[in-house]
């Protein structure tokens, strides 16, 4: 079984032949860069699996912690379909040509493949924030790529 690699500081899924749990021994993987005011987010895979009846693509969930104050580097994720989900605090989130809007806990949205997510921030300065994010993506293709500066 092959599991997740950290390429760049990037998530790159390999070819997966079963489900990989990556709890504990999962490595988080923030923006490549922060701003010297504002902490990032951090990016935790939970489970990645192939699916078996779409050759190429992999399922992915992983939770997005915001710590307080956090936001996170304008990106992309590829040609990945992404739900997201809030199961603490509330995040502010904006994808290109789209209003802003605020997501409290219970509350959720997509993405579509090809979106740019042009802000992503915990919405409190003091309470943290954290979603569940499920992808459906090439197989190949990393999880999240930042802008770049």
């Amino acid at each position: 079984m092959k599991g997740a690699r950290i390429v760049g500081g990037l998530l790159a899924l390999a070819t997966l032949t079963g489900a990989t749990a990556c709890g504990s021994s999962a490595k988080p993987v923030s923006a490549s860069s922060m701003t010297a005011e504002r902490p990032s987010d951090i990016l935790t895979p939970l489970l990645q699996q192939a699916l078996p009846d779409v050759p190429g693509k992999t399922f992915t969930s992983a939770t997005v912690d915001f710590p307080p104050n956090a936001k996170a580097v304008p990106h992309r994720h590829g040609q990945a379909f992404i739900y997201a989900y809030v199961i603490e605090g509330a995040i502010r989130s904006q994808l290109e040509g789209q209003a802003v809007m605020t997501y409290q806990q219970g509350q959720g949205w997509v993405e579509l493949p090809g979106s740019h997510h042009v802000a992503a921030e915990n919405a409190s300065a003091t309470q943290p924030a954290k979603l569940l994010t499920v992808f459906v993506a090439n197989t190949d293709d990393p999880l999240k790529t930042d802008d770049p500066h």
